[in-house]
């Protein structure tokens, strides 16, 4: 068992995050696992659609705020994993779906912007405060977000620190629809079904349409990194992970290596 589950059944490319006690919060390795996944069915003729899921009752918790610390740290911003996985999201090609079934904090939430469907139970919750830990948003999620749910809203989630309802997800266009937990991974199942019975060239010329040139997407990810590590070193952001962590995870040492 690993920390995220790669499945092929025929034309499905099934990601499945398996790390419940942490309640699937990212680290560096989960993302490289994504990725390698992700490349692996983007270049496969196999593969016809992608579906990212979580476990019952936790989608995504965000980033392990220790794992993500020590290579933040140490990198001045966003690690390299990281890094790869929001530059990765929006040069994808193929349909990708989020099963989501419970909280999805953060990146949790970022990465459905990156999604063509998303179900969600009545019991799944977003959020993405960043700004609560002095930081900014990654995955072009400062672009996205308000274009998607419009401006008051995302700033609400992403400033104010607000989150969402399944309810308001779905009335306000972040997720396609609310779903039982008992029927959550047949209705991700029967909608790649349907797209991979269709003609793929089609989709692929549709989806780019849709999407607009992704030029945007990858310069907003770009500068959003460089922000990043920049409030990265802030006074704020330290007291922020020192308050989260119960002041225990920032050693001396460890801000000592960036100068800080």
């Amino acid at each position: 068992m690993t920390d995220v589950e790669t499945t092929r059944d025929g034309p499905v490319n099934l990601l499945r995050l398996n790390r419940p006690h942490k309640k699937n919060a990212l680290t560096g390795a989960m993302y490289a696992a994504l990725c390698d996944a992700l490349e692996q069915g983007e270049a496969s003729r196999d593969v016809a659609v992608h579906i990212i899921a979580g476990q019952p009752g936790i989608f995504c918790a965000g980033n392990d705020i220790g794992d993500f610390l020590r290579t933040a740290l140490g990198e001045a911003g966003l690690g390299p994993d990281v890094l790869r996985f929001v530059r990765l999201l929006p040069r994808i090609q193929k349909p990708l779906i989020a099963a989501v079934d419970g909280p999805a904090v953060g990146i949790g939430t970022t990465l459905l912007l990156h999604c063509d469907l998303v179900y969600a139970t009545g019991r799944s919750t977003f959020s993405a405060p960043f700004a609560d830990l002095g930081l900014v948003p990654e995955a072009a999620a400062s672009l996205l977000l308000p274009q998607r749910i419009g401006y008051a809203r995302a700033y609400e989630m992403m400033c104010l620190g607000n989150s969402m309802t399944a309810e308001l997800a779905r009335d306000t266009g972040l997720i396609n629809a609310i779903v039982a937990s008992e029927n959550l991974d047949a209705t991700c199942q029967d909608a790649a079904r349907r797209l991979a019975s269709k003609s793929a060239d089609a989709l692929r010329a549709a989806r780019s349409l849709m999407r607009g040139d992704p030029a945007a997407v990858c310069g907003r990810t770009e500068e959003e990194a460089i922000l990043f590590a920049r409030q990265l070193a802030t006074p704020e952001a330290k007291a922020a992970f020192e308050d989260f962590l119960g002041k225990t995870s920032l050693s001396k040492t460890s801000l000592s290596k960036t100068g800080r």
